[in-house]
């Protein structure tokens, strides 16, 4: 006798379903940038979407609530649209569903306050601007337990860990990648940081001061990679074969370059995303261009990977973004639900669904799942606080937390203010010389001043003696011509006579001449 032992798994049926078209967002202008990016990032408020727009860069925001409806979204919708370049990803922060960060290639990364219901007006003032990278800024992160921790990561292969309530940058991590850095994933308590790299490797990193604790070939083709973290500390990655077939793996920390398994799916050339719940343990792979969704459920038996199914789709996607579990439906024992963009600019909402007949509440689908409150602060994450997330039960459907506006108070010290508007400060004497020659420079505008105004006081005097010196010429020559014809009067008369005729003209013409000069 023979038998078939069928895998045991609460997620083995798991479908898709498409929303009606009336459901879902339609009319949207879908940014037509090649980077390889989701362009979607949703959370149970809103759903940010990267658009085309003159002049700069732009992402729709729409808000998920039941009272405001689905459908065409009219031209002139408001944008976020402060970027002066085109927007390359987004992301929204994990505890303030009204906060969202974007990268850009015009190097500056901006977080965002979007209001409760939305916009009315297009947006175009930032919270705050995060200035360092040097070329365009293609990833955006953040951190999963620490409130105000945000990861960027640009084209010039430098990654930047800031505290967004401050505007300051932490660290700087620029030794570390020799090439253009594809994702970036943070394990479940934030105190290790996954990266891949153009140059075929995968890096475990310490956030905290970039030391790389392993590094490993990941797959070796020439296209993007990504990897990120599962719950329990394993490794998931997709990526293409030399052959440029796409591949997945699972591998372990410590044996980064030994994966578990490797598997071959196709030789379609599109980026794989891989989308992860760790509730269930299941992976989601959606291809940028693909017209399917796969997914994989992850458990300790051989082979580790499962495949479940295919969801199939008639057109290819352009972007995808997936909610978090906070923002399902519980009733309908939706497990999670995907946000897909395609190249004619519609939104589909598509639910994945776990079949079950009862309607009650199904805890062995629901288990406690990360909430919005951080584990940590900012300061206590820096200064190496490691905490896993806090958990909030959805029995009772997801209630939002009380939140305040986004304020940031930037630091005396922020290092980002010792910068130079030229480069960089590199060291503390760096600093105090330029601080000296500042001095310097002004003290030689002050001389300066006061040489100006010697100058001009040595010309106005010049001036006025050479006035007096012509007026000396002209009495002096006055004499001259009254002493020829003095001469020339006295030569036929007495001596006496003309000797005193003499001291008598000579006396007359020394008090004009004396009179002249004191006028």
């Amino acid at each position: 006798m023979s038998f078939r032992l069928v895998r045991q798994s609460k997620f083995r049926h798991v479908y898709g379903t498409c929303l009606k078209r009336e459901q879902c967002f339609d009319n949207i202008r879908v940014s037509k940038s090649s980077w390889d990016s989701t362009f979607c990032a949703v959370n149970p408020k809103f759903c940010a979407i990267i658009v085309e727009s003159g002049g700069g860069g732009a992402f729709i925001v729409l808000p998920l609530s039941k009272l405001n409806k689905a459908g065409r979204i009219p031209p002139d919708h408001p944008l976020v649209g402060g970027h002066k370049g085109p927007v390359l990803d987004i992301a929204w922060d994990p505890f303030n569903d009204n906060v969202i960060a974007s990268g850009s290639e015009d190097c500056v990364v901006k977080v965002w306050q979007i209001p409760d219901h939305g916009l009315v007006t297009t947006m175009t003032e930032p919270v705050v601007d995060l200035v360092h990278h040097q070329r365009r800024v293609g990833l955006v992160l953040w951190h999963p337990t620490a409130n105000n921790i945000l990861l960027s990561a640009g084209s010039d292969n430098v990654i930047v860990i800031w505290n967004v309530g401050c505007g300051e940058a932490l660290i700087t991590i620029d030794s570390v990648h020799p090439d253009l850095i594809y994702s970036c994933s943070f394990n479940w308590d934030g105190s290790l940081l996954l990266t891949t790299c153009k140059d075929k490797k995968i890096r475990i990193i310490n956030p905290r001061d970039g030391e790389v604790f392993e590094e490993a070939t990941s797959h070796e083709g020439s296209k993007a990679t990504r990897a990120i973290f599962l719950r329990n500390g394993l490794v998931f990655t997709t990526g293409f074969s030399k052959r440029s077939e796409r591949q997945y793996s699972l591998r372990a920390p410590g044996h980064l370059d030994d994966p578990i398994t490797m598997v071959e799916l196709d030789s379609s050339n599109g980026v794989m995303f891989p989308m992860y719940d760790p509730d269930s343990n299941l992976v989601f792979l959606c291809g940028k261009g693909d017209s399917v969704i796969r997914y994989f459920e992850i458990t300790p038996e051989v082979p580790f990977v499962h495949y479940i199914n295919t969801f199939q789709l008639p057109d290819p996607q352009r972007g995808i973004g997936m909610m978090p579990k906070r923002g399902v439906d519980v009733t309908t024992c939706e497990i999670t639900r995907f946000y897909r963009l395609n190249n004619n600019g519609f939104c589909q909402i598509i639910t994945m669904t776990v079949p079950r007949k009862s309607e009650l509440f199904q805890e062995d689908l629901y288990p406690d799942t990360p909430g919005d409150i951080p584990a940590v602060s900012a300061e206590e994450w820096w200064e190496g606080v490691s905490k896993e997330p806090i958990l909030m039960s959805l029995k009772d459907g997801y209630q939002a937390t009380q939140k305040c506006e986004l304020k940031v108070t930037k630091k005396k010290t922020n290092i980002l203010d010792k910068m130079p508007p030229t480069g960089k400060v590199k060291s503390e004497e760096d600093g105090k010389a330029v601080a000296v020659s500042t001095e310097a420079l002004e003290k030689v505008k002050e001389v300066t001043k006061v040489n100006d105004d010697l100058r001009k006081k040595i010309d106005e005097l010049q001036s006025e003696m050479k006035k007096f010196k012509a007026v000396f010429l002209k009495q002096e020559n006055r004499i001259r011509v009254l002493e020829t014809k003095l001469g020339e009067l006295t030569s036929t008369g007495a001596p006496q006579t003309q000797q005193q005729v003499k001291k008598v003209h000579t006396k007359n013409v020394k008090k004009q001449i004396g009179g002249q000069k004191l006028e």
